[in-house]
C-alpha cells in the first residue's frame, strides 16, 4: 500500500491556486473544509500504520543487525527496508526526524525482526538495547593478554587496547591518584565478566574495568590501606605477585607475610614471575641468565617492590595482600602445592626434592 504524497501534494496546491475563495459559498467551504480533514485524517492513520504496525506480526524470523559508526537515519533505513525488516524506509526518516531521535541512534549490533515495529525498532537503537559479548577476564591477566583476547573476540585491537591502558585516567579515578606518572593501568584492570556491546571502543572497554575495580575497592578496603599507612599503588603492586606466585587464599596470605616480612628487612624479593614478566616467559623456575635481565621489574636486580604490578589480580589477592600472615618463613617454592622454608638451607632442600 503506497500514497503518491506528490501527487496530492500538486493537486492540493492545484486546488488552492485555481479555487477563488471569495466566491465560495458556506456550504462549499464546510464540504471541502470536510474533505480536506478526511485527507488529513487519512493521511495520519495511515502514518500511524507504518510506524506502529510491524510489517509481518506473525513473523518467527530474528536477524543480527549491526549499525555502523557514522551512519544516519538515512543509512539505517535504506538498509531495514532492502533487508526485509520495514515496509517503508521514508517513515523510519520521517518517524525519527519528527521524534528528534535521528541524531540519537546508536551504533552498535542489534535483533531485529520483522514482527517489530519502526517505533519499536527506533526505541532499541535509541536506549542501548543492543546485543551484548559477554567476555570474562580472568585473574592474573596482563594488559596484552586482555588485549589480544579482546581483538580475537573481535571488539577491540590489541595495540589500541595497549595504548589506552598507557593514558591517564586518574581525573575519573580517584584511586589512581597515586599511581607513579609514566605506569600503565596493569594491576587496575579488574578480571569478571564483562557485557560489552559493539558501539564500545577500547577506551571504553578500559573505563568499565575501573568502574568495575572501584566498587570492587570498597571505602573499608581503602580505610585499611590507609591505616597500614600503604597506598593503593604498593598493595596493587603487592596482589599481582600473590596472583602470579600462588593459588589459594591461605597460600596468598602466608606468601604476603613472607614478601612484607622481606621488603622491611631490606631482603631482596627475587621472585620468579618478575623475571617472567620482563622476558615475557613463563618458565616455573627461570633460569640465571634471565635473572640477570636488566629491569626495574626484575626484583633478582632490584631490591624492593617491582616497578609496577605485573598483573591484574583479583579480590582474594588484594585481600591477602593487606591480610598477611605472620609465620617465621623466610622462603617458599610451588609446584602445584607450596612448600615454606625457614632458612636457606631448608629451602635449597626443598628445591631439590621438589624441583626435580
Amino acid at each position: 500500500m503506497k500514497i503518491d504524497f506528490q501527487k496530492y501534494k500538486k493537486t492540493f496546491l492545484d486546488w488552492l491556486r485555481y479555487t477563488d475563495f471569495s466566491k465560495m459559498d458556506i456550504k462549499t467551504f464546510i464540504k471541502m473544509s470536510k474533505i480536506t480533514g478526511l485527507i488529513l485524517v487519512l493521511i495520519l492513520l495511515f502514518s500511524l500504520f507504518e510506524i506502529y504496525i510491524p510489517l509481518n506480526p506473525v513473523s518467527h524470523e530474528t536477524i543480527t543487525y549491526t549499525v555502523e559508526k557514522g551512519w544516519g537515519n538515512n543509512d539505517i533505513a535504506k538498509e531495514l527496508k532492502s533487508l526485509g525488516i520495514i515496509r517503508n524506509s521514508a517513515f523510519f526518516r520521517l518517524y525519527t526526524f519528527l521524534s528528534f531521535n535521528h541524531t540519537s541512534l546508536m551504533a552498535g549490533k542489534y535483533s531485529v525482526s520483522p514482527d517489530m515495529s519502526i517505533y519499536q525498532i527506533v526505541k532499541k537503537m535509541t536506549s542501548g538495547d543492543m546485543i551484548k559479548d559477554r567476555v570474562v577476564i580472568y585473574e592474573g591477566w596482563g594488559i596484552i593478554d586482555i588485549g589480544e583476547y579482546l581483538e580475537s573476540r573481535g571488539l577491540c585491537n590489541s595495540e589500541d587496547f595497549s595504548k589506552s591502558a598507557a593514558e591517564n585516567y586518574s581525573a575519573e579515578f580517584g584511586f589512581l591518584r597515586d599511581k607513579p606518572e609514566g605506569i600503565s593501568l596493569e594491576g587496575y584492570l579488574f578480571p569478571d565478566t564483562y557485557e560489552i556491546s559493539g558501539n564500545q571502543n577500547c577506551e571504553d572497554i578500559i573505563e568499565t574495568m575501573l568502574a568495575n575495580f572501584e566498587k570492587k575497592l570498597t571505602p573499608e578496603i581503602q580505610e585499611e590501606i590507609s591505616n597500614q599507612n600503604k597506598t593503593i599503588f604498593d598493595v596493587v603492586t603487592m596482589a599481582s605477585l600473590l596472583e602470579k606466585e600462588v593459588k589459594t587464599l591461605e597460600d596468598k596470605k602466608i606468601v604476603s607475610g613472607i614478601l612484607w616480612k622481606r621488603l622491611s628487612a631490606g631482603m631482596p624479593l627475587q621472585l620468579d614471575s618478575t623475571v617472567n614478566y620482563v622476558t615475557g616467559k613463563s618458565n616455573p623456575s627461570v633460569s640465571i641468565a634471565d635473572t640477570k635481565t636488566d629491569s626495574p621489574y626484575n626484583t633478582y636486580m632490584y631490591a624492593g617492590l617491582p616497578k609496577g604490578p605485573i598483573c591484574n589480580p583479583g579480590i582474594d589477592s588484594i585481600i591477602a595482600a593487606l591480610d598477611p600472615i605472620k609465620t617465621s618463613y623466610w622462603y617458599y617454592l610451588s609446584d602445584g602445592q607450596t612448600h615454606y622454608a625457614k632458612t636457606l638451607e631448608e629451602h635449597a632442600a626443598n628445591k631439590a626434592k621438589y624441583l626435580k
